[in-house]
């Protein structure tokens, strides 16, 4: 099968027994849910209320936007194919899937990247916070990282489309990563690992690392705080950290090492494509009173009663 006449590419999903794959097509379809309905519910109630004015909270909400996508990429075919004898995607189907995976991915690191500059400048310059955190500056921000994203996501993409796929054509994941696709390969890719390691691997490492160390800056910078002011930062920067830790983690277990097993990589991307952005709204929320606050106003009709 040459790379003209090819078609289409056969998942093998995250494992192979079918006993258990109707009662995880059932788990997974209440993670999607709940990955909807509690992203969607921190994005309407911070665009429904004053912390969108807020840069904190105006990142939260493309974050929260970028989890929806992020995961609708790959969660969909995910509890079909559990359900399916055969699954089957399209070439272009598997080309459209890889280059979304990658950009919403990409566009969720940046973000929290921008993220932990903005607690940066609100915790270590805060005199300057309002000057340099300004609207404008936030969009600016926001469309560097979708650029940013693209061209990372368009990269991987043109690697996979010029390469030739003879057979066999059955992925050993449960969607279309690029380490998968290089593996079907009918030549030699291992000058593409090695630039999809860097590509991927190190940017995630030195993100991973930069983001750690700015977060000990602005820890550091607490002690010189008064009490209640730390408080609410460290209920803050915990937030994010977790995040962070959650999601950089499996990223670079998967993009890094230039072992054949894919099995681990499997598992590992369970964590940045659903596991994440499933615990992203509770971590947000659960600790956060401006947001609680807001959740209230926004979605309770206390108001209403309030003007009769």
């Amino acid at each position: 099968m040459d790379h003209e006449n090819l078609t289409e590419f056969i998942l093998l999903g995250l494992f192979r027994n079918e006993d258990a794959k109707a009662m995880c097509s059932v788990l997974f379809s209440l993670c999607y849910l709940a990955i909807l309905s509690g992203n969607l519910v921190i994005l309407l109630t911070i665009r429904g209320s004053d912390l969108s004015e807020q840069p904190m909270y105006f990142f939260l909400s493309y974050l929260s936007f970028m989890d929806v996508c992020f995961t609708s990429t790959v969660a969909p075919k995910l509890i079909i194919d559990f359900l399916a004898q055969q699954n089957i995607i399209s070439y272009k189907g598997c080309m459209a899937q890889m280059f979304y995976a990658h950009f919403f991915g990409a566009t969720e690191i940046f973000i929290l990247v921008v993220m932990a500059y903005d607690r940066y400048v609100a915790i270590c310059r805060p005199l300057h916070y309002m000057v340099t955190m300004n609207r404008q500056m936030c969009y600016i921000l926001v469309v560097v990282s979708v650029m940013g994203a693209f061209i990372h996501s368009l990269l991987h993409v043109l690697l996979i489309i010029r390469l030739p796929f003879c057979g066999p054509n059955q992925i050993d994941h449960y969607f279309c990563d690029i380490f998968a696709l290089l593996k079907l390969a009918c030549t030699d890719t291992r000058l593409l690992v090695i630039i999809t390691i860097t590509t991927t691997g190190v940017l995630s490492i030195l993100t991973f690392v930069s983001l750690v160390i700015s977060y000990i800056i602005i820890l550091c910078t607490l002690r010189t705080c008064s009490s209640k002011g730390r408080s609410k930062a460290l209920s803050t920067c915990g937030s994010h950290i977790t995040i962070v830790f959650l999601f950089f983690l499996p990223l670079i277990f998967t993009y890094v090492p230039m072992g054949d097993s894919v099995r681990d990589d499997k598992v590992f991307a369970l964590f940045y494509t659903m596991i994440a952005p499933l615990f992203n709204p509770l971590i947000y929320t659960l600790r956060n009173t401006d947001m609680k606050n807001a959740m209230r106003k926004v979605w309770c009709q206390d108001k209403l009663f309030e003007g009769k």
